[in-house]
């Protein structure tokens, strides 16, 4: 079955069961081949994330990190926004699992250390903590007439570090600022310019490119691909593992996909890689 066909039922499923009670309607986890989808339901509150729902990405981010056949995850969500971040206010209507949940920076920095390669399906607004979580993605594609924005100055929150520098490291100091400090609001086009989308297109085209897109990750040698993204996510920190990386190089180069890449360039066929 088509992703955009998946995207689309499970949509109507859960949008015509929203109910007033936002712990409800809590984020979905669809395994489908070698691919993840993970969905935010909450559309009549713009997929804010509750305390319920950070532990329960968590475990879904530690059953793709156990599936060593999943090759690639997306992100989608409900509705005309694709989230307002982490409901601040959720801590007073949900005092139980407000208590047992990790804070929303322990799941963000655990999204983005997730093995396989991430795609954000952004078909609306971005606010708040959700842009960070945005960021950890390997590719956002939005669409025309989207925007996002970071409120934490006009609110009077002072950001947790690890957003900071993600901020920094992905979008460059003067960019950071410039969303951090003014609160400014910015559109698609804008987006794309600073970086922080890496694709834009019109709304009727984000289901086909968001599969174009992971059907290139998945059919791309795991090893490699997993391992450069560690890497390269380890150099925008400032935190490269050289001997690890070293190490992951060593087991590419000994491995049969490697072989099996060289033998399809030769043969001038498409790879078939199992990971090995």
């Amino acid at each position: 079955m088509a992703f955009a066909a998946r995207i689309g039922e499970t949509a109507g499923r859960k949008d015509n069961a929203m109910t007033e009670d936002t712990r409800l309607d809590p984020p979905s986890l669809e395994i489908s081949g070698r691919r993840a989808t993970i969905r935010l339901h909450r559309a009549r509150h713009r997929n804010r994330i509750e305390p319920g729902d950070i532990i329960r990405l968590l475990e879904y981010f530690e059953t793709v990190d156990a599936n060593r056949d999943l090759r690639v995850l997306v992100m989608a969500a409900s509705g005309p926004a694709f989230s307002a971040g982490f409901h601040l206010g959720g801590f007073a209507e949900d005092k139980e699992a407000a208590a047992k949940a990790p804070g929303f920076d322990a799941m963000v920095d655990r999204f983005e250390k997730l093995r396989v390669p991430t795609i954000m399906r952004l078909q609306g607004g971005v606010y708040g903590g959700s842009t960070d979580l945005a960021l950890t993605a390997d590719f956002r594609v939005g669409v025309t007439g989207m925007e996002m924005f970071m409120p934490a100055a006009r609110l009077g929150v002072h950001y947790y570090p690890g957003g900071l520098r993600r901020y920094v490291s992905r979008l460059g100091l003067n960019t950071a600022k410039r969303l951090f400090l003014t609160a400014e609001k910015l559109g698609a086009e804008e987006l794309l310019r600073v970086g922080y989308l890496t694709h834009l297109v019109p709304p009727e085209d984000l289901d086909g490119t968001v599969e174009r897109l992971a059907s290139t990750l998945d059919s791309m040698a795991p090893l490699a691909v997993q391992g450069i993204k560690q890497a390269l996510n380890e150099i925008g920190h400032g935190m490269l593992d050289i001997e690890a990386c070293e190490e992951r190089a060593r087991i590419c180069k000994d491995s049969a996909d490697i072989q099996e890449g060289l033998a399809a360039f030769r043969e001038k066929r498409a790879p078939v890689f199992r990971g090995v």
